[in-house]
C-alpha cells in the first residue's frame, strides 16, 4: 500500500511453513511446497527465518524469487554465527559468507535484513561500532537494508540511537511481548515486529488494536513518530517519509497471518 508523499506500507508474518496454519490460513488440499506462493498472493512480505539458522543455497534465494509476485519483498534474518557471539566486530567473516551465500538471486525482492540478537547480548559502544561498520550499503550493486534487533535495556541510550542513525541502520521496533521496545526512527525505514496475538480474540489482536497498528504503520510512511510508543532519544516531531516494514511474529501464531491480513484490509480500504 502507497499513499502520495508516503513510502510504502508492507504486512507480513515469521515464516510460511507452520503446520497449525494449515487449514487455517491455507487449505488443507495446497501441496506444502506451494505454501510460499499463497502465503505471498495475500500479505506483501515476509520474514524468512530459516536463514537464522542456516546458510541457505543459491538455487533457494532464486526459487523464493520465482515462486512470489513481483512486487512481494522478503526479509531475511541474519545468521545467528553471525550476532551471537562475545565480540562482535570479529564477525565480518560470517557476515560475508552470509552475503555471498546468493542474496542476490532475490533482486529487488530482497527486503532489510535482521541482525538479531540475544537479550543476554549488552551493549558495548566500541564494539556495537566495529560491528555497525561491517554491514555494508550494497551488495555487488543491490543496496542493502540493514535493521538490528537488540534486546538488553543497556542499549537504552542516546549514544546507541545516534550510532544506528549515523549508519543509516534501523533500530527493530518489538512491541506487545516481553522485550524492550526502541521506536526511534534512525533510517529510511521502519522494521517493526508485533508480538501480542491472543487466542481470544478471532483475528489475534482486537479490532481496535489492529485500528491502532493500521495508524501507526499510516504515521510512519508518513514521515510522523506514532504516540504511545517508547523512545530513547527526544524524538523530532516530523521525519521524511519512509518504507514500512511491519511483521505479526510470536504470540498465538497460528492468528497470526489473519492479523497480518486485517491490518492490510484496513490499509487498502482507508484512502
Amino acid at each position: 500500500m502507497t499513499a502520495e508523499g508516503q513510502g510504502r506500507i508492507r504486512v507480513g508474518i515469521g515464516g510460511w511453513t507452520y503446520e497449525p496454519w494449515r487449514g487455517s490460513f491455507y487449505p488443507a488440499e495446497l501441496p506444502q511446497k506451494r505454501e510460499l506462493e499463497y502465503a505471498s498472493h495475500l500479505l506483501t512480505t515476509i520474514e524468512v527465518n530459516g536463514t537464522y539458522y542456516r546458510t541457505q543455497t543459491p538455487d533457494s534465494f532464486a526459487r523464493w524469487h520465482d515462486e512470489t509476485p513481483e512486487d512481494f519483498v522478503l526479509s531475511l534474518k541474519a545468521p545467528r554465527f553471525a550476532t551471537n557471539r562475545k565480540v562482535l566486530r570479529e564477525a565480518g567473516e560470517s557476515i560475508q559468507r552470509f552475503l555471498d551465500s546468493g542474496l542476490q538471486r532475490l533482486g529487488r525482492k530482497l527486503g532489510p535484513i535482521n541482525w538479531q540478537f540475544m537479550a543476554t547480548k549488552k551493549f558495548d559502544p566500541e564494539d556495537f561500532q566495529g560491528f555497525l561498520q561491517l554491514l555494508p550499503p550494497d551488495l555487488g550493486g543491490l543496496p542493502l537494508r540493514h535493521a538490528v534487533e537488540v534486546r538488553h535495556e543497556s542499549f537504552r541510550t542516546s549514544e546507541f540511537i545516534d550510532m544506528a542513525r549515523d549508519r543509516g541502520v534501523a533500530i527493530v521496533l518489538s512491541a506487545d511481548g516481553e522485550f524492550p521496545q526502541f521506536a526511534d526512527q534512525t533510517a529510511d525505514f521502519t522494521y517493526a515486529r508485533i508480538m501480542g496475538t491472543k487466542p481470544d480474540h478471532a483475528a489475534g489482536y482486537a479490532p481496535d488494536a489492529l485500528d491502532l497498528w493500521t495508524g501507526r504503520a499510516q504515521t510512519w510512511a508518513a514521515g510522523g513518530l506514532p504516540k504511545g510508543l517508547e523512545y530513547v532519544a527526544a524524538p523530532a516531531t516530523q521525519t521524511p517519509a519512509r518504507d514500512v516494514f511491519l511483521y505479526v511474529i510470536s504470540g498465538h501464531k497460528v492468528s497470526n497471518p489473519t492479523a497480518a491480513t486485517e491490518i492490510l484490509r484496513r490499509l487498502n480500504r482507508d484512502p
